[in-house]
């Protein structure tokens, strides 16, 4: 069980810490006026995917409250 919740806190914190970089490259793309970028636009897809793993995790009470 111990390895189980290792596996769950390192995988938290990498979903976390992409949706975190994703984030800042989307504010590199839009302060460069890319925003109609195909690249701007995978990110915009990349951040929605994380975003929703995150809300799910906060449903199920996983997340810590801020």
């Amino acid at each position: 069980m111990e390895k189980r919740l290792e596996a769950f806190e390192k995988m938290l914190c990498a979903v976390q810490e992409t949706y975190r970089t994703t984030c800042e490259k989307m504010e590199a793309q839009k302060a460069a006026g890319r925003v109609n970028s195909a690249t701007y636009r995978q990110l915009m897809g990349t951040k929605m995917m994380y975003q929703n793993m995150l809300s799910m995790y906060q449903i199920y009470g996983l997340l810590e409250e801020k």
